[in-house]
């Protein structure tokens, strides 16, 4: 049959139409892949061919308040290797391992897996500088130096628990290492270089250069030299008492900023492997919980206070050396009592049917409402890991019994953080703040602050007139009472000792106690608080007097002047007993002859050298208080006076 002409013409006119749409559809999606993906595809391609050796960022460091550095960086490059560029994997891994020290069939399987780049762990991570140089010597095809670092912990084990530690990836794993490991951790860095299937580096593609952003530096709280006195006292004392367990606290009253913070048992952060988990783990602090004691009464003396249930001066108690509660004898730690006295001599004597008396007066409704305004059962709110919140009775529980102890300080479980936040509170003037270690977020490159931390204020607890009255009280117990062994002559240092029983399975135990000491100082405006706990302490009678106050008195003695804390007029005169050493005032012996010395001196010790007839230099100087029995060391010479005269 015959195709008409006007039929043909048809059939051209479609087909050129569709092949016209067809080459215009091609047209479209070339232009649109050539300008608009172009780049895409292009960048997808190279990152084909790329190979990327990461630069590990420094991690901020950790300073104290004063810029010491507490946790800074080494440098310790790492060995990555490109397995397809490796000419001679035998040859290769014979030389790396020679200098790595590991086995040559290790180091032959890192150089032959089928990876485009791999890491050498083990014996390539984090290697010294002078292992690098011999590594890069070598001029191995596919292996590569990778800039790398470490935490470094200059100072050991101190701080350790504060700090905590990180892991072989710069990671935080514990402590403020953890805490703020987001801050502290910075973001990576690479170096880009292009090859081929085979493996072969590209020769017309430059290498890409992408700088580490090193992490913020953190500045703490922590006074160095503060933290230092505390450290050094926890060494004697654990040399000493052999005890299970020391804790230390250091805080300013006035904004809840920690000045130090220690631990017994401790470990050093760069070697944590080789210590117990529940060493490093357990930040005692802020982590373990125990009957408090009778620094616990501090709380019931603020209530009864602000209560206006007692007046320390002229209300009077008659302690018989116990008091009968719910058919429970409650007993005074002296036998027999301290007899009639003041509520004042009943803070001093920390007697506990006194304390019985206030907790009565003020019931356990309002008893109870003062414990959880100032602090306990709930946590502090510290940045550190771990934090514990104690244990207090549930009201509705609470009977006569567990009011009368808990208004001395027994049947109730606290945190050593709780207690120094909520005696900070009783003597700063009445608010309670919460306690924090960070102070400021530096620039690692300028040092700027990028951020600080403000003090947060949680609420007012008692008035300041209230204040006033305890650090009255808890002054007196320093100078009279049980806390004499705290006593610095020149400052005015308040406290209060406990010596609390350990349970165990529900049961009290025999003779062993945590004894502790709670001091601040100066009395009339407190600068710092002191909080030491040592459990169970070895070869001694266990009292918060004669073991932990000490102790405080000690750091007390030496960081006040750190602090910049002058001796100041005003102090309580300490009231010295049998077994206590006066303390004498040095006189001025300068001019004297030896045998005027030795007539005036009966209460100190000479240490005499030189040839000379009067004293031309002495130690310590005129006016310096010492201990009854201390020595005067005198140096003798000419007597230039007479000289003169002649």
């Amino acid at each position: 049959m015959r195709v008409s002409n006007v039929t043909v013409r048809k059939r051209l006119a479609v087909t050129l139409l569709f092949g016209f749409l067809i080459f215009l559809i091609i047209d479209i999606r070339l232009g649109y892949v050539q300008f608009f993906l172009g780049n895409t595809l292009t960048a997808g391609a190279k990152d084909l061919w790329s190979r990327n050796i990461p630069f590990e960022p420094e991690r901020g460091e950790i300073l104290d308040r004063n810029g010491v550095e507490l946790a800074t960086n080494k440098s310790a490059p790492t060995i990555y290797v490109v397995p397809r560029q490796v000419k001679d994997p035998a040859d290769t891994a014979e030389k790396l391992a020679g200098i790595l020290n590991m086995s040559k069939e290790k180091a032959y399987e890192y150089l032959t897996k089928s990876v485009s780049i791999q890491r050498i762990d083990g014996e390539g991570r984090k290697i010294t500088h002078e292992k690098a140089k011999e590594v890069r010597a070598l001029d191995l095809k596919g292996v590569y130096i990778a800039e790398d670092s470490k935490r470094h912990y200059p100072f050991g084990s101190y701080l350790s628990h504060v700090l905590g530690f990180a892991g072989i990836d710069n990671q935080g794993l514990l402590g403020l290492e953890s805490y703020y490991d987001k801050q502290l951790q910075g973001e990576k860095g690479y170096v880009k270089f292009y090859s081929d299937a085979k493996g072969k580096r590209m020769p017309d593609e430059a290498d890409d250069y992408t700088a580490p952003v090193d992490g913020m530096n953190l500045k703490l709280t922590i006074d160095s030299r503060v933290q230092t006195i505390l450290e050094r006292e926890l060494e004697n004392a654990e040399a000493m008492y052999n005890p299970d367990a020391i804790i230390a606290i250091a805080m300013n009253p006035k904004n809840g900023e920690i000045l130090a913070m220690s631990s017994r048992p401790d470990f050093d952060p760069a070697n944590f492997q080789e210590v117990d988990s529940k060493v490093f783990n357990r930040n005692l602090p802020v982590w373990s919980t125990y009957e408090p004691g009778s620094t616990f009464k501090i709380i019931t003396l603020a209530a009864a206070l602000e209560e206006q249930k007692v007046n320390l001066q002229k209300d009077t108690f008659t302690d018989k050396g116990s008091v009968e509660v719910s058919g429970t004898r409650l007993r005074c730690w002296k036998k027999g009592g301290h007899g009639h006295q003041t509520f004042l001599e009943v803070v001093q004597n920390s007697c506990n049917p006194g304390f019985v008396e206030l907790g009565d007066r003020l019931g356990k409704e309002t008893l109870f409402k003062y414990i959880k305004n100032f602090g306990f059962g709930e946590k502090t709110g510290i940045d550190l890991q771990g934090e514990g919140k104690g244990i207090l009775f549930n009201i509705d529980r609470v009977g006569p019994l567990e009011q009368a102890t808990t208004a001395f300080g027994q049947g109730v479980s606290v945190t050593p953080i709780q207690q120094v936040a909520a005696v900070s509170a009783a003597v700063n003037g009445g608010t309670l703040y919460t306690p924090f270690i960070a102070k400021e977020w530096l620039d690692p490159i300028t040092g700027e602050v990028i951020s600080r931390r403000t003090p947060e204020a949680k609420r007012k607890v008692i008035s300041e007139e209230t204040s006033k009255e305890i650090r009255y009280a808890l002054e007196s117990v320093v100078a009279k009472g049980s806390g004499r062994n705290a006593f610095v002559d020149g400052y005015r240092v308040g406290g209060k000792t406990g010596t609390a029983q350990k349970v165990k399975d529900g049961v009290y135990m025999k003779n062993n106690h945590i004894v502790s000491f709670v001091g601040f100082a100066p009395a009339d405006d407190p600068q710092i608080v002191v909080y030491v706990a040592v459990d169970n302490p070895k070869g001694i009678t266990q009292f918060g007097g004669t073991v932990a106050v000490p102790i405080v008195g000690n750091i007390m003695r030496d960081s006040l002047p750190e602090l910049g804390v002058k001796p100041r007029k005003g102090q309580l005169e300490k009231e010295y007993r049998w077994l206590d050493t006066k303390l004498v005032e040095v006189p001025n012996v300068l001019g004297l002859s030896k045998h005027e010395i030795i007539e005036q001196m009966v209460n100190l010790k000479l240490d005499v050298a030189g040839e000379g007839e009067v004293v031309v230099q002495q130690s310590p100087a005129e006016g310096v208080k010492v201990k009854e029995g201390s020595t005067l060391r005198l140096y003798l010479g000419e007597d230039k006076t007479k000289s003169k005269e002649d």
